[in-house]
Parts: C-alpha cells; structure tokens; sequence
C-alpha cells in the first residue's frame, strides 16, 4: 500500500490534488493510520510524528501525488459574550478546563458538551448549537495525539499546583462515517493512536 509521509501546509501547495479525505478533528491528529480517500484511494499515513492537520493541508504520497484534507463538520457550540471582556473571561474557564477552543473574530467554538454548555450559560454567555469543522487554536495541542485531558495525560500535569476537576464532565465522541469506497476495518475504537514514537 502506497504511504503518504510528509504533509505540505494550506496555502503551500497548487497541484491538484489526487484524492480528497474528509477527517474530524480527532482523526486530523494522527500519525499512523490507513486511509480512504472520497474517490477510492487507498493509503497509509506513515509520519515520523503525530502531525495536527488542518482543512486545506496536503498529504504527500511517496510517488508525489498530494491528497487534500478537508476537514470534517461536526457537532460544535457556538459561545457568544456581551462584549469582548465578556468573551475573554469565559475564554479563561475554557482554557482552565484544558479544553480545545477555536476563536472566531466574536464567538468561541468548542465541541459538543452538555457540562460545558450548563457552565457557559452559567458565565452569562450566549450559546448555539452549530454543525462546522473544528479548528481549534493548536498550542498545548501542539505535541498530543489527543487533545482531551484525562486521567491517562497526569505528566502532563504534573507541573501544575493548581487543582480542576475533569471528571465532572463527559465528552461525546461521535463516531466518523468514512467514505462508501472503503469497506475496510479502520480499528478507530477511539484509542486516538498515542504513539509518538
């Protein structure tokens, strides 16, 4: 199977592409993992490490050929605050709970998450129930297969003195329908694929 090892970033790329794949955030963040592409190609992704994919990144094939990532909509909340003040305090609450955030110019967009929710609406702060891709802002994210915190990630945290509690809270995981052409097991089950070797 032809592998894909290298990634060129959005905007850094013109040929046309020979397929297409359409991934979620959490299956944008992979390092090894067999792909199907919209129009039936088959391949590896086989990088050196874990790499945070956005819509619009190329994978590279090793005979060349680039595959587009698009990325996938998904369950999200919308955040609104009266005012920018407003919005950069709930932005605190979010980041305190080590939660992936995307900033929009007068909203914050995270995943679906009834606690949450309760939590923001509790701030004060307007919420709406969209369906869009999720482009959170990288950061801590940067160098984690995975970007919910859990009890599994505690070195992560061991530098910290300050004391949250995750496990308040739940996150959904909705599951990814891959394209029709693949009839193939993809062995998600989740795991996320921790391996930074």
């Amino acid at each position: 199977m032809i592998r894909a090892t290298d990634v060129k970033p959005q905007h850094r790329w013109t040929a046309a592409p020979a397929d297409t794949v359409v991934l979620d955030f959490d299956d944008r963040h992979r390092r090894r993992l067999v792909m199907c592409g919209t129009r039936g190609l088959e391949f590896l992704l086989d990088l050196e490490n874990a790499v945070a994919l956005r819509g619009g990144d190329a994978l590279v094939l090793e005979d060349g050929r680039l595959v587009e990532v698009v990325a996938a909509p998904e369950p999200l909340i919308e955040i609104r605050g009266a005012d920018p003040h407003h919005l950069i305090r709930v932005a605190w609450h979010l980041g305190n709970r080590h939660l992936p955030t995307q900033i929009m110019p007068k909203a914050l967009r995270i995943r679906k998450d009834h606690v949450i929710e309760a939590m923001v609406k509790g701030l004060g702060a307007r919420v709406v129930a969209i369906e869009a891709p999720f482009d959170p802002e990288g950061g801590a994210y940067a160098g984690a297969a995975h970007a919910h915190v859990s009890e599994n990630h505690a070195p992560h945290h061991a530098a910290h003195d300050h004391a949250h509690d995750h496990g308040d809270h739940d996150h959904h995981h909705d599951h990814h329908h891959h394209d029709e052409h693949c009839d193939h097991d993809h062995h998600h089950g989740h795991s996320h694929a921790h391996d930074h070797k």
